[in-house]
């Protein structure tokens, strides 16, 4: 039989025919090492704990994620009783009964069950008691009452720091007026020698009072630290003469007296600090007639020539 006319070939197509996979090249024996290279640098390479960590849970998500297989010991007996893939257990006809286990929540770190749970109330606490005002009004500051109260805390700190200084002038006032005695310790809050009062601290006039009060709460921890850097192995019997009171109060030598509660001082120091500065500049005119302000002992009450009470006055 005769050839038909599509049989034969097309000498004018432009179509390319693939090689046969049997004229394909052998491998060379430089592209059998390089090869074998890559396959040895993945067969030795060892993953690191990131790594090592994401494959494990891949596999456990796809463990998790995969239905009971039928050949599994656990299907074949609940087969046994009855199980059919995609039903519930339990009694048939119940309607809210699950046909799929629950999920399971792999929990990691070390801390109890429950902390996190606490960790996000306590945080939520937080955020309303910063958000929320009084009966939950959840109102947040803008950026206008943001800068107004900076601008108050500062103003407030500026004259707290004024009042101590003042604190300090009417110190050497009242100190010199009762005839001060002279403390030879430098306790961080002036020269030495400067004059100091040996009065009862309730006797102490109350708008410099809590000057006094700050210097003996340092002085008490300043012997604290004494105490402790020294060492308690010297015979209890012992008696320095270099030591002065305070060190034998250190040492557990003298009784120490224990001051009691002073509501005077504390209710003084409960009004806003312009208030007490108010006060005190008052007292410093009306009774030494002095003007903090001018920096200046004025010698009559008059005080002529001190524009007034106030900071703005002085310019």
């Amino acid at each position: 039989m005769a050839p038909s006319k599509d049989d034969e070939d097309d000498y004018m197509s432009m179509a390319i025919t693939e090689p046969s996979s049997t004229l394909a090249r052998a491998e060379t024996s430089i592209q059998r090492r390089a090869r074998q290279k890559r396959e040895a640098e993945v067969r030795a390479h060892q993953p690191s704990k990131a790594e090592s960590a994401r494959q494990a849970e891949i596999k456990r998500d796809e463990a998790l994620n995969t239905s009971l297989p039928t050949t599994s010991k656990g299907y074949q007996m609940m087969a046994k009783l009855g199980f059919k893939a995609g039903s519930a257990l339990g009694k048939e006809g119940n309607e809210h009964a699950r046909t799929e286990p629950l999920g399971v929540v792999v929990k990691e770190g070390r801390a109890g069950v429950g902390l996190e749970g606490e960790k996000k109330r306590k945080f939520r606490e937080e955020v309303g008691a910063q958000e929320g005002g009084d009966e939950g009004n959840k109102k947040r500051e803008t950026e206008g009452e943001f800068r107004e109260r900076q601008g108050r805390e500062r103003e407030e700190k500026r004259v707290e720091g004024i009042f101590w200084g003042a604190m300090k002038v009417l110190e050497g006032f009242e100190s010199a007026q009762d005839g001060g005695e002279v403390n030879g310790r430098d306790d961080g809050e002036g020269e030495m020698g400067k004059k100091t009062t040996k009065k009862p601290t309730k006797q102490i006039n109350v708008l410099w009072r809590g000057l006094v009060r700050n210097r003996q709460e340092k002085e008490r921890e300043r012997r604290m630290r004494y105490d402790l850097h020294q060492s308690l192995s010297r015979h209890a019997a012992y008696d320095d003469p270099d030591e002065d009171e305070q060190d034998k109060q250190a040492w557990g030598r003298e009784e120490e007296e224990v001051e009691e509660e002073d509501h005077e001082l504390e209710e003084f120091n409960q009004l806003e600090p312009a208030e007490r500065l108010g006060r005190m500049l008052e007292y410093l005119r009306s009774t030494w007639r002095y003007c903090f302000w001018c920096k200046y002992h004025y010698p009559d009450e008059g005080m002529g020539g001190c524009p007034g009470l106030f900071e703005d006055e002085h310019g």
